[in-house]
Formats: structure tokens, sequence, C-alpha cells
């Protein structure tokens, strides 16, 4: 009798030791494999870097910096794409941290909670994952052709501004949703209103997330190539532009057109792997001060 109870919680032991040793094999087998996808994209990130730096030594130099573009490329510079880039963030940070901002603080401090503002909420994080090509698109058709801005600065500032829009309004409502609960109760306590209360309490305690989050789009204003090209932003332009309302090139515009040209001349590769570089660095920075802010600035509560 007491065999016949004994055998089916054995066999349930047993059982229960075969899915446990199944699993453990599963979760060792996993781990190797991501390990190795990770090693992997590190390895060819590596080879990449490298081959670029390699192609940019002896043509990365101040004279590169500063020369306009020409048609030798011993003579061709990236001065009217860094003028250009600079020109562009111009307009895409105090447009993007308005109106994202803005957007963030209604939705998180004022909106109502309701089927509405979770329709909304819910397209701006979608419009974050969008191909940049359909806002390239979109400025094309309301900027340059509705608005006859045409491949100016304005145009593609603004268009890039739509790009990363949903991606600081998202990174605001995250760092306002941060806030503890008990800082706005003791504005409030202390019979401080609404808007004082985010002015000086909110605010503040929220601008690293903020910050971290309009850097980061930022640097991804800056890197996109994408939009630009549907705006018909010339490949090849001489002059330096002196306002929002001038024809402009970016570095990843210039990128762009010496690559397709490495095949008539060799050596726009070499240039290219320069432009990257110097484009490699500004990210660097961007993303590393994103980083400083954090951790300098970050609370815990």
């Amino acid at each position: 009798m007491n065999e016949n109870i004994k055998g089916p919680e054995e066999k349930r032991v047993t059982f229960n030791k075969n899915r446990i040793s199944w699993r453990i094999g599963l979760n060792n087998f996993a781990k190797h494999l991501f390990s190795l996808s990770t090693v992997f994209a590190v390895l060819v990130l590596g080879i990449l870097l490298y081959q670029i730096i390699v192609n940019s030594i002896g043509w990365l130099d101040w004279q590169f910096l500063t020369s306009n573009l020409s048609i030798f490329p011993e003579k061709a510079g990236i001065k009217g794409a860094i003028i250009g880039t600079l020109y562009l963030m111009m307009i895409v940070i105090p447009v993007t941290l308005i109106l994202g901002v803005s957007t963030a603080i209604y939705l998180e401090e004022y909106a109502t909670e309701g089927r509405i503002q979770r329709i909304i909420k819910v397209n701006i994080s979608n419009l974050a994952s969008v191909p940049s090509v359909i806002f390239g698109l979109l400025g094309l058709t309301v900027f340059s052709r509705m608005l006859s801005l045409g491949s100016s600065i304005m145009a593609g500032g603004l268009t890039m501004s739509l790009l990363v829009l949903p991606i600081v309004v998202v990174a605001s409502q995250e760092a306002l949703r941060a806030v503890p609960g008990f800082l706005r109760e003791a504005s409030y306590g202390m019979g401080a209103d609404k808007w004082t209360t985010i002015w000086r309490v909110v605010l503040p305690v929220s601008i690293p997330g903020i910050l971290t989050g309009a850097i980061l789009a930022i640097s991804r204003a800056i890197g996109e190539t994408a939009p630009l090209v549907v705006l018909g932003i010339p490949t090849l332009i001489m002059k330096i532009p002196t306002g929002v309302m001038d024809d402009f090139t970016v570095m990843p515009i210039q990128i762009y057109y010496w690559t397709l040209d490495t095949v008539l001349t060799p050596e726009y590769a070499y240039l290219a792997s320069a432009t990257i570089v110097v484009l490699l660095l500004t990210l660097f920075i961007l993303n590393s001060v994103a980083i400083i802010i954090r951790n300098k600035f970050q609370k815990t509560f």
C-alpha cells in the first residue's frame, strides 16, 4: 500500500527535477547566446570604427574643419556642413523644448483623466517609432510646398523638430511622472497654486530627466539623413549659409554625398570617414553630457 503511494510521489519529484534541469539548461543556453550576440555586435562595431579611423588619418585636420566644399578632395572641408548643422539646431532646440515640455506639462498636470487623454498619450508614444522618412514627406508637403519654405534651414529645422518632438514629450512625461506626490502636496499645503507648484517644485526636480531626453533627441536630429534627403536638401552646396532662409547642408548629407561619389573619386571615401569621425565625436559629447546631467542632478526621494 505504501509502495503504491510512494510511486506517484517519486514520479512527481523526478518530473520536477527534470523540469528544473531543463529550465537551468535553457537559461544557460540563452545566457551564452545573448553573450555571443553582444560580442558579435561589439566586434562588428569595433571593425567599423577601426576602418573609419584608419581612413580618416591624414585627412582630419584643422584645414578640413575650416575649409569649404571643393571639387578637389585635398582642398575640401566641412565648414559649410558644420555651420549648417549649427543653424539647424538653432531651430530644432527651442522649438522642440518649448513644444515638447509644454505638451508634457499639460498632459501630466492639467489634462483630466479620460479616453481622449489616453488616446493622445498612445498616439504620441506611437509617433516616436514612426520611420523618419515619413516625417520627411510631411515636412516636404507642409513646410516646403504649402508654406513655400523650399529646402531652407527653416524647413529642415521644423521637419527635424517634428521628428524628435515625440521623444521629448515622452521623456518629459516620464520625468514629471517620477516627481513624488508628497512634494506637490507639501507645496499645496503651503498655499501655492498649481502653476507655482509646477514652476517651483515639479520642474526643478524633473529637469535632469527632461534634459537627458532632450539631449538624446537632439543627438538623433543631428545624425538623421532621410528627412533631409526627402526635403531635397542639396548634396553639393558651395556657399556658407548666413540665415535661416538660406539653403544648407549638414554633416550626414555631406557623408551621403561623398559616399555616393566614391565610385568616381576614391579619395572621397577618406573625406567621408573624416566627417563620420567628427559626427561621432559630436554625438559622443552630447550623450556624455546627458549622462553627466542625469548623474549629477538626479535626486532620490
